[in-house]
């Protein structure tokens, strides 16, 4: 299954999402904000419209690691993510 995650490098969480995902053997697209001013565009979009992100814009969190699967899914939960593989 293919799963694109947009978080950071720097973040621990994205780190750990990323080696869990890769002991799964998932396709992962992986969008570093902290590297690419065209992958940080795209999750600001998704967090500014998404409801997936309203307690996240209200606690003035980031909300990374973004996960989306290919059958449409989008959580902050890397446990649903791991259900589904």
């Amino acid at each position: 299954m293919k799963v694109k995650l947009i978080g950071s490098h720097l973040c621990p969480d994205t780190l750990y999402a990323l080696n869990k995902l890769k002991e799964k053997n998932a396709d992962i697209d992986f969008q570093d904000i902290s590297a690419s001013f065209a992958a940080l565009k795209d999750y600001l979009q998704v967090r500014e419209k998404s409801t997936l992100y309203e307690s996240v814009r209200n606690s003035v969190g980031i909300g990374i690691p973004y996960f989306e699967l290919n059958d449409g899914t989008q959580t902050l939960d890397l446990n649903v993510v791991l259900k589904k593989l």
